[in-house]
């Protein structure tokens, strides 16, 4: 029986580059393993046709940042998070056009986490600018939820959320609201604290059913169905 290598150890053979090199092109996704993409550089090889996509580059893979539409999650934890990201759960109908590699599941992060019992937008990210903007930028960074309550929903009601009041002894921000449908609300909020929506609606005597997060700054969540992600390009700013 022919003894396994790994795909490292071929491709340094047949091409000649350095160890650091080979596991570049490989996690790069440019190493194709008889003719589909491998991009683990411990792959076992033994007689299959090993070669390098052309105008390959070994260089790291760039930073990425992921779109998740979060499904309510109790007690939730990042790694309760970053388990609901995997190839599987990737959207079928990303436009980007970004190759899907291991890589890209490694080393993500998370800023401005969703209201309790909430759904709806998540970012997840590698790159350290997003990063710092998504903290740095937390104050002044719009986050819409629609809202869908109980209760009797009126103009009045409305406009008393728009300026910051006061409700059970403790300060409330003022937001945009507006009224979708007969049971739905949207309101925008800037760096919400934990549980403001649900205060801001007993204030005006409605009770929060469910909500959902749609969009951060500029960065809309858009068509991504439950449970699914896609990547964000970088022409896409928040």
């Amino acid at each position: 029986m022919t003894d396994s290598v790994r795909l490292s150890k071929r491709l340094i053979d047949l091409t000649g580059c350095s160890r650091r090199e080979a596991q570049l092109y490989i996690e790069g996704g440019w190493v194709l393993v008889n003719g589909a993409i491998i991009d683990e550089p411990q792959f076992a090889i033994i007689d299959q046709q090993v070669e390098l996509r052309p105008n390959a580059v070994a260089e790291p893979l760039p930073s990425i940042t992921l779109l998740l539409n979060q499904p309510v999650l109790l007690n939730v934890s990042l790694e309760q998070q970053l388990a609901l990201i995997n190839p599987d759960s990737h959207w079928a109908e990303d436009p980007s056009p970004i190759l899907q590699l291991k890589g890209h599941f490694a080393r993500l992060s998370s800023e401005l986490p969703l209201q309790e019992h909430a759904s709806g937008l998540q970012v997840f990210t590698q790159d350290w600018r997003t990063l710092r903007k998504l903290t740095d930028d937390r104050t002044r960074l719009e986050q819409e939820y629609v809202v869908q309550v109980s209760g009797e929903i009126s103009a009045d009601k409305l406009k008393r959320l728009t300026h910051a009041q006061m409700f059970n002894g403790a300060g409330l921000p003022g937001c945009k609201v507006s009224q979708q449908n007969e049971e739905n609300l949207r309101m925008v909020l800037k760096d919400p604290s934990p549980g403001v929506i649900q205060r801001l609606c007993a204030s005006i005597n409605l009770e929060v059913v469910a909500m959902k997060r749609l969009r951060i700054g500029a960065m809309s969540m858009g068509k991504l169905p439950l449970g699914e992600w896609r990547y964000c390009t970088t022409t896409q700013k928040f």
